[in-house]
């Protein structure tokens, strides 16, 4: 006898009925009962292969279609190998492969790369220069289809930027001085990862360290202190020159002070001669014969007292008297050279009572003046 037959009383129930399965029940048999007649459990018996297939189907089309993007990741959808669209983080729906499908990129990771140059310099100088890039992904699709390889484009660009830049600057600004250096490199760089079409972005370039070769590192040793006896020369030069500088302006000051004195002197006893002289020929217009004898007593007064003086008495005995010579004092170099008598011009009264005639006197007994 079948299971299903009716009359049977399989389960002792009445009418062969299961008592545990009551029509219209609840719970977990009312969630079972689909399913077993689903799979073939029902009254038409016997299961079809075909409701295996589309159960299959079914689930792997669900699984397909749906994508879940990360918070770090973007999508890439490719609609038959042609680019079609970019998912941002969140669930998505797409269509069944092969139809579209998706690459996923980590947008937000950030790649490092490091490596060291030997560069020349403007002043054919070689130095190693070291590179640290730090880069991210920031256009999803130029990273994937803009360029073969994107990474290996930035790692030659960035090459090509230190050398083009190293090459333009001398020795000194690479070794010293590459702040500035740094700032160039890295936006060389970056528009030629846009003219690469790379969708790579640029967050820091460093150019740590600069360093000669090891096969000329000697040299460079010797250079760099050529360079620094070079500093020490140029300071001590200047700090002669700060010493030296104030004293030579001082003696300047000092010889010119000294030359306008001479002028003034100079002006000052031309102007009392000429005055003088004017006054002594008003003085020979009044009385010409007074002022002609002095004016020879004078002269002669001048010439006797610039002679040797030999006093002879009554008994024919010559005594010479060392009188000395009136000479001019010698100025020395700390001596000043105005004087009173230069600066102060004769006076009116002075010139006329040296303007009058003066009576000299003749020595008593036989002294006898010659030359």
């Amino acid at each position: 006898m079948a299971w299903n037959t009716p009359g049977s009383d399989n389960s002792g129930g009445p009418n062969g009925r299961n008592p545990r399965r009551r029509p219209g029940g609840r719970g977990l048999d009312a969630l079972i009962d689909p399913l077993r007649g689903l799979f073939g459990g029902g009254a038409g018996g016997g299961g079809s292969i075909l409701r295996w297939v589309g159960i299959v189907f079914a689930l792997w089309l669900v699984f397909n279609c749906f994508v879940l993007v990360t918070e770090q990741e973007k999508g890439v959808v490719l609609r038959f190998g042609q680019f079609a669209r970019v998912l941002d983080p969140g669930p998505h729906f797409k269509a069944p492969w092969p139809i579209e499908r998706v690459t996923k990129v980590n947008a937000t990771q950030s790649n490092a790369y490091s490596d060291t140059v030997p560069v020349f310099t403007r002043d054919a100088n070689m130095v190693n220069v070291e590179i640290n890039v730090q880069y991210r992904i920031g256009d999803p699709q130029m990273y994937l289809f803009g360029s073969r390889d994107a990474d290996r484009v930035l790692k030659e660009a960035a090459q090509s930027a230190v050398r083009e830049q190293v090459g333009r600057s001398d020795l000194d600004t690479v070794l010293n001085a590459r702040s500035e250096l740094t700032t160039t490199v890295r936006q060389q760089l970056q528009a030629s990862l846009q003219t690469y079409r790379t969708g790579l972005f640029v967050t820091e370039l460093n150019l740590p360290n600069a360093r000669p070769p090891d096969e000329v590192k000697d040299a460079f040793d010797e250079v760099q202190r050529a360079a620094s006896d070079k500093t020490t020369q140029i300071n001590q030069a200047q700090a002669y020159a700060k010493q030296v500088v104030p004293e030579a302006r001082g003696q300047a000051a000092q010889v010119r002070a000294a030359a306008e004195g001479y002028k003034t002197a100079s002006i000052a006893r031309a102007e009392g001669d000429a005055s003088r002289f004017s006054q002594m020929v008003e003085e020979y217009k009044n009385a010409p014969e007074v002022t002609r004898k002095r004016l020879w007593l004078d002269t002669v007064q001048d010439v006797l007292s610039d002679n040797r003086t030999i006093v002879g008495g009554d008994g024919r005995n010559v005594i010479y008297v060392p009188m000395g010579e009136r000479r001019a004092p010698t100025p020395t170099p700390n001596s000043p050279l105005l004087t009173p008598d230069l600066l102060a011009p004769p006076t009116t009264t002075e010139s006329s009572d040296s303007a009058r005639p003066t009576r000299s006197t003749r020595p008593s007994g036989r002294e006898e003046v010659t030359r």
